[in-house]
């Protein structure tokens, strides 16, 4: 990765609570040549990345402090509520205090976005591995219109992943046009007590082309998160491994269902 971008998105994290302008994020570089270079490397703009930290952060606050709303969007460098709650609502899915409640709640449940009356519907389907020297893994899989995994998604399910067989997912209803499929994992380690050594991983397969009444294939191989990687900003249920997968062929397909909510990964 090229080293002005990962200062940037090292200065975004450090600083996001502050007014950060292009010019702070892009120096020494120019700000058109810096954009550029980063959209390149990263696939998003530098404002969208500074704005997933943010609402990232706020997700973090709102489930782990007792700041109000208000607070917690001065917090994260905004400096309109409204604004705050239209980011965070467009991103996430939900606004920040049903958010909240539903963490406090323990339950979240994953909802595709329906397709509009009318589109025609097509499939994604494929397998899901994991890297070498992890344990089992719950994983998230949706279709989405952004590099960025925040709302919509369109045909997302939840599936359990054994350590060191690829797992079939089957993405149904999903609109037809161009998507991101993205993926988003815990997975156990080794040993005695896997779920004290998890980790987080990710994966994305870019223009996915989906056309009505077909099934478009898209294998998704896992990897651990990057700092490069924008976080994730959907709402999504707590990804608990299973402490042991039952073996034999299939495509145990969990979700969607009720589960604890996750500020993120």
């Amino acid at each position: 990765m090229d080293s002005a971008v990962e200062r940037a998105i090292g200065l975004m994290w450090e600083r996001y609570s502050e007014p950060l302008s292009l010019t702070d994020i892009a120096l020494p570089l120019s700000r058109s040549y810096f954009a550029r270079l980063f959209r390149d490397t990263v696939g998003v703009t530098p404002g969208r990345f500074l704005a997933a930290v943010r609402i990232f952060q706020a997700k973090q606050l709102l489930v782990d402090s007792s700041l109000s709303v208000t607070d917690v969007s001065f917090a994260v460098g905004y400096n309109s509520l409204g604004s705050f709650t239209n980011g965070f609502t467009t991103s996430v899915g939900v606004s920040p205090g049903r958010f909240r409640r539903l963490a406090r709640s323990g339950e979240f449940t994953v909802d595709s976005q329906r397709p509009k009356p009318g589109t025609g519907l097509g499939a994604v389907a494929g397998t899901v591995s994991l890297p070498e020297g992890l344990g089992n893994a719950r994983v998230f899989v949706g279709a989405f219109p952004t590099p960025v995994v925040q709302y919509p998604s369109f045909g997302g399910v939840i599936l359990d992943v054994p350590s060191g067989r690829p797992t079939c997912y089957h993405l149904s209803d999903v609109p037809e046009g161009t998507w991101f499929v993205h993926a988003v994992a815990v997975a156990d380690g080794f040993g005695p007590v896997p779920w004290t050594d998890r980790t987080s991983l990710i994966g994305r397969r870019d223009a996915v082309t989906v056309t009505a009444d077909s099934v478009t294939s898209a294998a998704m191989r896992l990897r651990r998160v990057r700092l490069v990687d924008p976080p994730v900003l959907l709402a999504l249920p707590v990804l608990e491994p299973p402490p042991a997968l039952a073996a034999g062929g299939g495509c145990p397909v969990i979700g969607p269902r009720s589960a604890p909510v996750s500020s993120g990964l």
